[in-house]
């Protein structure tokens, strides 16, 4: 059975008789988890072990895990600083500033990879331009150049903990004000203003080696009349074709409102596959995800197959055998206040 283009949200701390049907439906592709998911360490790591028994390919396992405001689980967790903690370092070390990413990103990976997860949807690679609330701090700095270089570095340590990362929100949320979990955002700039600015660090993580990409439910008129993740525009001329992706792509949740222009949740999910999403995010309304994987036509396209399977995570060490090591103990001093330390033996 291949991997469908459907990850879905959980109700709970376990699975349900309903749930392990429906995540064996062949447009099920993978679970978002939320911080409903999620009790303790264990709970999570037999949570994600039934999941992924259910069937091979094993389902993607994501999960919103940032650090700051956006960190699911908590209890039992590192508490990761906002990544703008990042940036201010940055303005006045930039050496340190990126080695302390790289520590970021492994930590980060490792205690998730250690639990079952799959991936995190990171790093924010929208800029902190004082326009955007729900923005703000997830962004790691904001010039263009900076995010890249730091969300560089914090890839290159989650990389190295076996996971692959997700950039968001493509092409950039950073310049509008509204929400776009309540409304949908207009951003009413030109595409080579966008291109100078917020693209860049995209560009240049598609470079790095980005696996994948989440696109903004952002409209930028300038450019087309439907919002980023439903608009071919965006995502097959300008990701895929200008910039050379080459990864996945993730739409972002299609219950937020800013989705809600492009119908209801049948609809919205056809626009964004149709407009070149691999997998369409169902997170918080079950009747809305069960209309989408009864209604979807079955997948057809085995390069969406391909790209989605490397975001599997790759190897792990059991939670006490992590914590155990020395890498590990040396991450958590060095993230618990980035600074109270000199950049002092932070190879991991």
């Amino acid at each position: 059975m291949s991997l469908g283009p459907v990850m879905l949200g959980l109700s709970g701390l376990r699975l349900d008789a309903e749930e392990r049907e429906l995540l064996r439906h062949p447009r099920v592709g993978g679970v978002i988890l939320f911080s409903r998911n999620y009790a303790d360490p264990d709970q999570l790591t037999a949570l994600t072990a039934e999941i992924h028994a259910l069937r091979h390919p094993r389902l993607l396992i994501g999960v919103d895990h940032e650090g700051g405001r956006v960190q699911r689980f908590r209890e039992g967790f590192t508490r990761l600083p906002p990544v703008r903690a990042l940036g201010a370092i940055y303005d006045v070390d930039r050496m340190r500033a990126k080695a302390l990413a790289r520590v970021s990103g492994w930590l980060m990976a490792a205690e998730l990879r250690a639990c079952g997860v799959d991936f995190s949807f990171a790093p924010v690679l929208d800029l902190d331009v004082g326009a955007s609330t729900v923005i703000g701090d997830r962004a790691f700095h904001g010039n263009p150049e900076a995010v890249a270089d730091l969300a560089h570095a914090y890839l290159s340590g989650m990389q190295k903990a076996g996971m692959d990362g997700v950039g968001k929100h493509f092409p950039g949320h950073g310049h509008v004000q509204a929400d776009s979990h309540h409304e949908l955002p207009v951003d009413r700039r030109r595409y080579a203003d966008i291109a100078a600015c917020d693209l860049v660090a995209f560009e240049r993580m598609v470079h790095y080696g980005l696996a994948a990409v989440m696109p903004a439910h952002v409209l930028y008129p300038q450019v087309d009349d439907r919002p980023a993740g439903f608009s071919p525009v965006w995502l097959r001329e300008v990701l895929r074709g200008r910039l050379g992706f080459q990864g996945a792509i993730f739409s972002d949740d299609l219950d937020m409102a800013g989705a809600h222009v492009a119908g209801g949740p049948l609809a919205r999910a056809e626009a964004a596959l149709a407009a070149g999403c691999d997998m369409v995010l169902a997170c918080n309304d079950r009747d809305a995800a069960l209309a989408i994987v009864r209604g979807l036509a079955d997948p057809a396209d085995p390069a969406a197959q391909l790209r989605l399977v490397r975001l599997h995570g790759r190897g792990r060490l059991a939670r006490a055998e992590l914590q155990a090591s020395e890498p590990w103990q040396r991450a958590v001093r060095l993230v618990a206040d980035y600074d109270a330390h000199p950049l002092l033996d932070m190879d991991i």
